[in-house]
């Protein structure tokens, strides 16, 4: 129930409460470490001013993305996204987006946690679960795994054979092995296999993000909630875009999820 001197607010947004500012913005930043198969980088830990008297904070957290094949499979996933209250806090962890076969990173302030999109498995068989985030794409259909923050199942990888466009969800599943196959939109978009990423929305302002374009060798990066997925360009597929987008697919290269986003309003 709400009281009569309530205001209305302007609908350029449906998540923020009326009358906050975004006042901080932390992104990810860096090349993974490792690129052994199963390396997992949760990302650098980064600290924030918060003005003294602030006890709470709202935050939107964006994982990083996953990383697209680099034989012409499919594309990355797109990493979780979570928004809340919670307790004002000085540090935070930014996830790092990763390239085929390394797992991108999680973020994370407070207690709203954002995990990380699954890399896709090319041409090898199922692609892999995402942490609260999107499956990637491969050849054969990926396992259920886990839900995101609210408990609702992410998207599923895509069967190669069958479906061969990613699923659109809250975070897009990468495409699937399938030629000429589009990432799955949502928020944030999953890495295309010889077609674009999956579109975005980036909840902070209202306004759509869009996939990179692809093209027989390679697929575009899915957008992300901070910023559009880029084009691929000769064997690499496209970088997934600021917040979670999804690497596209290569032909000799795969394209790199994109990096973690944290905006901080209050």
């Amino acid at each position: 129930m709400t009281g009569s001197n309530v205001t209305p607010f302007a609908n350029t947004h449906f998540i923020l409460p009326y009358g906050l500012q975004l006042q901080q913005t932390v992104t990810g930043t860096g090349l993974l470490g490792s690129t052994a198969t199963g390396t997992s980088l949760a990302g650098g830990a980064s600290t924030v001013a918060i003005p003294s008297g602030i006890s709470f904070v709202y935050a939107i957290v964006a994982g990083a993305g996953g990383g697209g094949s680099n034989n012409n499979g499919g594309g990355g996933g797109a990493g979780g996204i979570a928004w809340g209250w919670t307790l004002a806090t000085s540090s935070c962890i930014v996830g790092i987006g990763a390239v085929y076969g390394s797992v991108s990173g999680y973020s994370r302030y407070g207690n709203v946690i954002a995990g990380n999109g699954g890399y896709a498995n090319g041409n090898l068989g199922a692609s892999t679960s995402g942490v609260l985030g999107g499956a990637g794409g491969g050849s054969t259909s990926g396992s259920p795994g886990s839900t995101n923050y609210w408990g609702i199942p992410f998207a599923g990888a895509t069967g190669g054979t069958t479906t061969s466009a990613g699923i659109s969800s809250i975070s897009g599943s990468g495409a699937g092995s399938t030629a000429t196959a589009v990432g799955g939109s949502g928020l944030a978009g999953g890495g295309g296999r010889a077609a674009s990423g999956g579109s975005g929305f980036n909840i902070a302002t209202g306004i759509a993000t869009t996939g990179g374009a692809g093209s027989a060798n390679y697929g575009g990066g899915g957008a992300g909630i901070g910023g559009n997925g880029l084009d691929g360009s000769g064997t690499t597929g496209g970088i997934g875009g600021l917040g979670a987008g999804g690497g596209g697919s290569g032909n000799g290269n795969s394209g790199r999820g994109g990096h973690g986003l944290i905006y901080l309003f209050y």
